[in-house]
């Protein structure tokens, strides 16, 4: 499979799996297309091309050729350079040939635009009744605080060693965060847990979440009780970081009793227990893991690949 290919498919399974309608996604990249016409010939050049056809500005090639191939990948949830050096020293060894490093969490430009996608939260929130007004104003405040946060980071450490090394480096985070969100969401859905205890019952038959718990970080209720009523489930684990942490109490007024959650900073849990909602901690990185293994099923369904699992990352075929 082509590098180009392999990107590629990746964002169209991230679209087939947001939560948002076709057509707001479309209407985002047509917004983009307009956009770039408008800008004068001096600015394009600064101007960050996959935006055309990606809506993900948190998930890009960082490093290689778009024709290269690809056929065994090193996919970790976190790469840094030691990672980057580790695959350098595999690339050594005869039949250990890694064609292509993969990382959830953003790196590079990537992790520059993180604050991007977090407009996809507003559209969610109006989805469990939060007036879209309220929820795209709350957002826009915190957006621009994890913009500002994000301003002095050294984004381009892992890029420079994958470049002079001649590693090909990229991150998928939002298309994996859409297919665990969207999973679960469907799970409960169909299953209509009744109580939290049944919640995570099914959180633990699923093995990226079985996984987890042998390694002592099951998923976990960290607001409410076992015999609480579900009642209506808000899936919150995609659209880059955590929201505004003044949400809850729109949240509990537009119906929601359960938040499930990859995880939540100790002022957001206190404003989510205030807001009388039940919170499950389903793990950060266990759902991580569950998004991208749905993510790569889909992709392998073109080509099978070969993987070399690090960082907190494992296989798991469906």
């Amino acid at each position: 499979m082509r590098l180009e290919r392999f990107y590629k498919r990746a964002v169209e399974v991230g679209i087939a799996n947001d939560l948002r309608d076709e057509e707001e996604i479309r209407r985002i990249l047509d917004d983009e297309q307009e956009k770039f016409k408008d800008l004068k010939e001096d600015d394009k050049r600064f101007y960050d091309p996959d935006r055309l056809f990606n809506p993900f500005a948190d998930s890009r090639v960082l490093f290689g050729d778009l024709n290269g191939s690809v056929k065994k990948v090193m996919i970790g949830i976190d790469i840094e350079v030691g990672e980057i050096l580790l695959a350098h020293l595999l690339n050594k060894e005869k039949d250990a040939h890694v064609d292509l490093i993969l990382s959830h969490h953003p790196m590079g430009l990537a992790a520059a635009q993180l604050y991007d996608v977090m407009k996809l939260q507003a559209k969610l929130l109006a989805k469990y009744g939060v007036t879209i007004s309220v929820a795209e104003q709350l957002m826009e405040k915190r957006i621009g605080e994890i913009e500002r946060r994000l301003m002095p980071v050294n984004h381009a450490r892992e890029v420079d060693v994958a470049r002079i090394l001649g590693i090909p480096l990229m991150c998928l985070h939002t298309p994996a965060d859409n297919c665990v969100t969207n999973c679960l969401t469907k799970l409960f859905e169909k299953e209509k847990p009744a109580k939290l205890k049944d919640l995570l019952k099914l959180l633990k038959a699923i093995p990226e979440y079985e996984r987890a718990a042998k390694l002592q970080v099951p998923a976990k209720i960290v607001s409410g009780a076992e015999s609480n009523s579900c009642g209506k489930i808000y899936v919150d684990m995609t659209g880059g970081t955590e929201g505004s942490k003044d949400i809850f109490d729109k949240i509990a007024a537009g119906g929601v009793s359960t938040l499930v959650g990859m995880h939540f900073t100790e002022e957001h849990l206190a404003s989510a227990k205030k807001a009388n909602l039940n919170v499950i901690v389903a793990g950060h990185i266990s759902s991580d893991v569950l998004g991208l293994n749905l993510l790569l099923d889909e992709i392998e369904k073109e080509e099978k690949l070969e993987f070399v699992s690090v960082g907190g990352f494992e296989r798991i075929r469906r």
